[in-house]
């Protein structure tokens, strides 16, 4: 893998990872999650309007108006807004891990939608995701840890439904992300989801860390995130990259821990595990049945 290109994913996945944390600084100072949300989009519009006027490239065929649109309120307005809520009921932490059910889904909905095959290994993955969020959440029941809940269900939900909606990411890129540029997409994504928020929270005053943080949220987590991330796949192949992403929810966790005391009893750890174990089994189906089929051929040419 090209050292390069790596160095710029890992630091796309830094800065996602950054997401939760830096989220809840807002919240504990009274800033509705729907407005952080709000805010995130506005903000990122802005650099991304720059961006697209820079290079020329804001013209989109009319046709695909609707579906861009379409993008703009299921990838911004529910996914932003799902994700601020989840950290919100459920911390940064977990609202990460939940947040990268996303591979899964996107095996599950490709099969669906677009025709591709099921195969075991995604069927495995989908089964270990069910079991990891299964730990995380009902793990201190099911196994008496006597660790209290402290988290809603509400929350699990809004979390899978961040996981959910960002797999629609997929769905998009096989057609509109693939005809025009990143900064195109938001340039007319952004602000029809900023608006789609605007019916569901009040704004609140808010002091000068509520502000640097909304600021922190477009700049780094969006705008420069998905920058640095496409730079990097100009060196990397997506599956490479994919994996190399898979450490957002670690620093997440880092972070949730050092920045706001959030830890998980050993439940949740193995949950988080699994969940990231499906998604590099996902992400690396190829070179895994690769691997059997090599095995399985020596173990034919040794019986022969």
């Amino acid at each position: 893998m090209n050292i390069k290109g790596c160095i710029f994913v890992i630091c796309a996945a830094i800065m996602w990872g950054l997401i939760g944390p830096i989220s809840k600084f807002p919240i504990e100072q009274g800033v509705a999650p729907l407005e952080n949300a709000f805010w995130r989009a506005v903000f990122a519009w802005m650099l991304f309007a720059v961006h697209a006027c820079r290079i020329r490239a804001i013209k989109i065929d009319l046709k695909d108006l609707p579906q861009i649109l379409g993008f703009g309120f299921v990838g911004v307005t529910i996914f932003y807004g799902s994700y601020q809520l989840a950290v919100q009921d459920v911390g940064a932490a977990l609202a990460s891990v939940l947040l990268y059910t996303a591979p899964v889904w996107v095996a599950f909905m490709s099969w669906l939608l677009l025709g591709e095959k099921m195969t075991p290994v995604k069927i495995s993955a989908m089964l270990i995701t069910i079991s990891g969020v299964a730990c995380v959440s009902l793990g201190p029941q099911i196994f008496g840890t006597g660790t209290e809940m402290t988290f809603t269900w509400p929350g699990i939900i809004f979390g899978l439904t961040s996981g959910f909606t960002y797999a629609l990411y997929y769905i998009y890129g096989k057609t509109i992300f693939a005809r025009y540029t990143t900064p195109t997409i938001f340039l007319y994504a952004l602000p029809v989801g900023a608006i789609f928020l605007l019916p569901f929270f009040e704004f609140t005053p808010k002091t000068g860390t509520s502000w640097m943080s909304l600021i922190a949220l477009a700049l780094i987590c969006t705008y420069g995130a998905y920058s640095i991330y496409y730079a990097g796949l100009k060196w990397l192949e997506p599956t490479s990259a994919s994996v190399i992403a898979t450490i957002e929810p670690v620093i997440a966790a880092i972070l949730a821990w050092l920045w706001w005391n959030e830890s998980f009893d050993w439940t949740g750890y193995i949950g988080s595990a699994l969940i990231i174990s499906a998604v590099l089994m996902i992400v690396m189906e190829n070179k895994i049945i690769a691997f059997f089929a090599s095995g399985a051929q020596k173990v034919n040419a040794k019986t022969s």
